[in-house]
């Protein structure tokens, strides 16, 4: 049941579904939750006086923490706490990146002028959380639906160009339009006719000529934005570019690749491989590693580049599953960098009697169990979101 609510009322962890009385005229852009007390007073200066929230959606505020600084010794917050806050800020980060993106391919398949600023707002708060704690982010875009793939798979690029920029000390400005493009990057999918985009066999030379054209279809939407930065187009449009000009659409040499380029085409192949669809399975986080250094050595991506983008994710990505010697399945927490095959993880999962167990974390520099093998939540008939819920409830 929905309910009006007083905008004094309002606070951090409410759902928002729409403004109900204001003096001005103010539209929300979505239903979405109110992330800090800056949007309630962002609100109250454009005279909005009541709103409708959605009171099952919300989640309270001991569990979404909105405070950038560290803790206090004397707060009385555990780290658990911390991680589970920090995963629900960023699934809504990404749920709102969703509805954004989805909304963006709706006008160009409609032939409307792309609306840039909700684009810049999800992209600049995504890039703050992943400047302020890239973990969180870097987890949730590990929890993927089947079929969502096109609109996942802009929203994990752009995410996953924050990271890397920021592993790459990229100033915050330009990483900001480097996540812009990635987000815009694939929009002239749209354009592609379904059978040949949802095909899953192999595509005929004429087909993939047709695919090849929704890198055209992403730059004429996009130059046709009002107020895009040329850098924000250049990154969309050279996704698609090989170091040895075998590239499309414009065949450009090494030369005439930029870094941004470079490292997108890094990003876009990554979450390509790891991705799951509903015609292919992805491939784990180590077997794709290997598919980018083989490109590399094909001379089609960047060798140092796919060398500092594995040491950023980690040889064991956060976010991942890996199943230990003690026959658990684990998802990593974080990275070590003194021995990176020996991160902190969470138990979760017993392989030999095939249930859930109470979560457990474990940092493996500390103690004798050890990671056998990456894995995915499919080898075991396991769902991604099931288990981040799991984890979630414990805490």
């Amino acid at each position: 049941m929905m309910i009006e609510t007083k905008l004094s009322d309002l606070a951090v962890g409410h759902y928002v579904v729409k403004i109900m009385l204001q003096s001005g005229n103010y539209n929300l852009a979505k239903p979405s939750y109110i992330k800090s007390q800056q949007v309630i007073d962002k609100l109250a200066s454009k005279g909005v006086q009541t709103v409708l929230i959605d009171p099952d959606r919300t989640l309270h505020q001991s569990v979404l923490p909105v405070a950038t600084s560290a803790p206090q010794p004397n707060d009385k917050i555990s780290r658990q706490q911390l991680i589970k806050a920090d995963v629900l800020r960023a699934k809504m980060i990404f749920d709102d990146s969703k509805a954004i993106s989805a909304k963006v391919f709706n006008d160009v398949q409609s032939g409307r002028e792309i609306e840039l600023a909700p684009v810049l707002d999800i992209t600049e708060t995504a890039m703050n959380e992943v400047f302020k704690n890239s973990s969180a982010l870097a987890c949730v875009i590990n929890i993927r639906e089947k079929d969502h793939y096109l609109l996942e798979h802009s929203v994990s690029v752009s995410v996953l160009m924050c990271i890397f920029a920021r592993y790459l000390g990229i100033d915050p400005a330009t990483t900001h339009q480097l996540a812009v493009g990635a987000f815009l990057h694939d929009i002239g999918k749209i354009k592609v006719p379904s059978h040949i985009l949802h095909k899953p066999g192999k595509l005929t030379d004429d087909e993939f000529e047709i695919m090849k054209t929704h890198v055209n279809h992403s730059i004429d939407a996009i130059e046709k934005t009002p107020n895009i930065s040329s850098l924000s187009l250049s990154v969309a449009a050279q996704h698609h570019e090989k170091l040895d000009g075998s590239g499309y659409p414009f065949k450009l040499n090494a030369d005439d690749i930029s870094l941004y380029g470079r490292m997108i085409s890094i990003c876009d192949i990554f979450d390509a491989l790891t991705a799951n669809r509903v015609y292919k399975e992805g491939y784990s986080h180590i077997k794709s590693f290997s598919i980018l250094r083989n490109l590399a050595k094909l001379n089609h991506l960047d060798s140092e580049l796919v060398d500092k983008f594995i040491k950023c994710m980690g040889v064991y990505p956060v976010g991942s599953l890996v199943e230990l010697h003690s026959h658990k399945l684990a998802i990593i927490e974080e990275h070590n960098t003194d021995d990176p095959t020996r991160p902190l993880v969470k138990t979760f999962y017993d392989v030999e009697q095939k249930g859930y167990q109470a979560a457990k974390s474990i940092d493996l520099t500390c103690d004798e169990d050890y990671i056998v093998k990456g894995v995915r939540p499919d080898d075991f008939n396991l769902d991604m979101n099931q288990i981040v819920e799991f984890l979630l409830r414990q805490g």
